[in-house]
């Protein structure tokens, strides 16, 4: 699953929390950045989860009722909850916890245990355990802990290894381990955490069975994951990145501060739906702030995206590539009325995007369709159509497997954002100031019935996909069709596109 999907081919002919309002910060990938000043604007976002440099008080008492771990002890909490009742409460004292130097030695809690880490309590795998918590049991609490130097596998995470259903994380630091630092079950809760400096993400939201539904991920700081680099050493793996999430149904995330991670901030990958993102900081991050693929019905809104995809957007430019890569990217993914959620579109609106390389690019691979081996979602089909062997010729020739059986990037409204741009602050000269809304022309499998142009006309001029009443800062070109065809915000406004009614432009933009 991946977004090596962006490539065309033409014919021969051309909560509980404590929040404190931030800016930029300064740091590399791998190290947390200092908070500035408040962003400031209509759509920036108030307030933004700082924690990792101030992860808050915990508790320096045992609660009443609980069973205190010890930290000299090797492998004190794993025995005492093997042989406590569901439902314990475990208070870890002070100092650096361990399990047994095993590689599966882990903690596998029982239905409703609760663990509560004292100030300066450490569950540290040393860099020999695989996984911290693990196991199916639901409604499962972990508060207060930092863990730390796991070393699950690549796709595996350390907390919550078994994405079991109902956990709540809260307040907790969970950094520089391998694999991802935690993996996600439904109904689970993730709020006040520090998310850093894991190898692959800092969370990896997928669950067997595609049944996680009712997400939180609030008030949270992820920062500098994706420490392994997993692009370079496996390229086009789409495995990367601060938080991703894989067919979840129904997700808050809201208030988190997603920074410094090396690749996108934020990934939704392959047939989620019912997205509300809001309210974040999301700054700072090597790839897009946020990439949407493959998935339905989402709210994005009041969110401050600056300063994105500097490192892989000019990569790409230095490359020659004429790719509009974007700082929020749209890929087959769309409003659909027949996904029941609490929209019927894709709405973006009052976010401030500024001063990252590119804006906001919609995409639909022509060839990428259940069935099609283009398909780098390759087990997977449309919410729309459970078996993907109904997609052969010649039914999805004709309605309403034709339509059903893709992803389209369709009835995405785009309206009342700020869309900044400084070259000088950006340090680029060219493809660096581009919206887009575009797909390539279909040529496989050989029995598509998507061939041609027919895919970027109707993402261009027929899906329900619209710009209006935005501000710009900055001369900004678009993008429509095909990589070849950039228009100026003139062009952009008349027909046949008559895209961003209501738009303001800088005096100097057109010609």
């Amino acid at each position: 699953m991946g977004i090596t999907c962006r490539r065309w081919a033409l014919p021969a002919a051309p909560l509980a929390l404590t929040l404190l309002a931030v800016t930029g910060c300064t740091s590399s990938s791998d190290t947390p950045a200092k908070p500035a000043a408040a962003p400031s604007g209509p759509g920036a976002a108030s307030a933004v989860a700082r924690v990792c440099a101030e992860p808050g008080a915990r508790p320096a008492k045992a609660p009443a009722g609980a069973v205190t771990v010890d930290p000299g002890v090797v492998g004190d909490l794993a025995e005492k909850t093997r042989s406590s009742p569901p439902g314990t409460t475990f208070w870890l004292r002070p100092g650096t916890h361990r399990l047994e130097p095993e590689r599966y030695a882990q903690v596998m809690p029982k239905k409703g245990d609760r663990y509560l880490g004292a100030p300066g309590a450490v569950l540290d795998g040393g860099r020999k355990n695989a996984y911290a918590f693990s196991g199916t049991a639901p409604d499962v609490t972990i508060r207060f802990l930092t863990v730390q130097r796991f070393v699950a596998p690549t796709d595996e995470g350390v907390v919550n290894h078994d994405m079991a259903d109902g956990w709540v994380i809260e307040h907790t630091t969970i950094q520089d381990n391998d694999g991802a630092g935690l993996m996600a079950g439904a109904r689970q809760q993730v709020r006040g955490n520090c998310l850093r400096g894991n190898g692959q993400y800092g969370m990896n939201a997928y669950k067997t069975g595609n049944t996680i539904r009712g997400l939180v991920v609030e008030g949270n700081e992820v920062v500098g994951n994706n420490t392994g680099d997993w692009e370079r050493r496996r390229p086009g793996c789409g495995c990367t990145g601060g938080i991703k999430f894989w067919a979840v149904d129904g997700a808050e995330v809201r208030g988190n501060w997603v920074h410094d991670n090396r690749g996108a901030g934020l990934w939704a990958d392959t047939d989620n739906n019912d997205f509300r993102i809001e309210d974040n900081l999301i700054e700072k991050n090597d790839g897009a702030a946020l990439i949407y693929e493959i998935s339905y019905n989402a709210v994005i809104r009041n969110n401050t995206i600056r300063r994105n995809n500097w490192v892989e957007g000019r990569r790409a430019a230095e490359r020659g590539d004429d790719f509009p890569f974007a700082t929020v990217y749209l890929s087959e993914a769309g409003g659909e009325p027949r996904v029941e959620a609490r929209t019927d579109k894709i709405d973006i609106y009052r976010n401030v995007l500024e001063d990252n390389w590119n804006g906001i690019t919609l995409w639909e691979n022509a060839d990428r369709f259940c069935n099609s081996p283009a398909n780098t979602s390759s087990g997977d089909c449309t919410l729309l159509v459970k078996d993907k062997k109904r997609c052969v010729r010649p039914a999805i020739a004709v309605a309403p497997l034709y339509a059903d059986c893709r992803w389209k990037t369709q009835r995405v409204d785009i309206h009342d954002n700020r869309f900044v741009l400084d070259r000088s602050v950006v340090k680029c000269t060219e493809k660096c100031d581009r919206m887009a809304v575009l797909a390539n022309y279909g040529t496989y499998p050989d029995w598509s019935p998507y061939k041609g142009k027919r895919v970027a006309e109707a993402i261009t001029l027929r899906q329900h996909n619209r710009w209006h009443d935005n501000t710009y800062r900055g001369a900004w070109q678009f993008v429509v069709q095909d990589p070849s065809k950039v228009l100026d915000p003139w062009q952009w406004q008349g027909p046949p596109y008559r895209q961003d009614a209501g738009s303001t432009f800088p005096e100097q933009a057109g010609g």
